[in-house]
């Protein structure tokens, strides 16, 4: 199990690699509240995408957000670090992911 500190600095680092993503593909078009839920934890962080960004990542949670991730903290980890694919992860039940269909169509062309 992955510490608060270690999935904290894991949605960092997920916020450094979207930002290096958003350099080369341009800008996308999708500014959401996000909410982080690590479930074995009992923590949270939140934080908003925008412009294919994650910024004001903040410790807590955001019930009114409109894209919520659900995860273990050593999925989230494997997910931010790529050993984790996002589809199979949903599929498996690995992690679950709310939000409207639109926003997760556009949210696979960050990952």
């Amino acid at each position: 199990m992955a510490t608060v500190d270690e999935c904290r600095q894991a949605l960092h680092d997920l916020a450094a690699k979207l930002a290096a993503n958003a350099e080369t593909q341009g800008k996308l078009d999708l500014d959401r509240t996000l909410a982080c839920r690590v479930t074995d934890l009992e923590t949270a962080f939140h934080a908003r995408l925008t412009g294919g960004r994650l910024v004001d990542i903040t410790d807590g949670d955001d019930p009114r957000a409109k894209i919520a991730l659900i995860a273990a903290s050593d999925d989230l980890i494997a997910l931010t670090q790529g050993r984790l694919d996002v589809t199979r992860a949903i599929a498996s039940r690995q992690i679950s992911v709310k939000a409207n269909p639109f926003d997760l169509l556009k949210l696979r062309k960050l990952l």
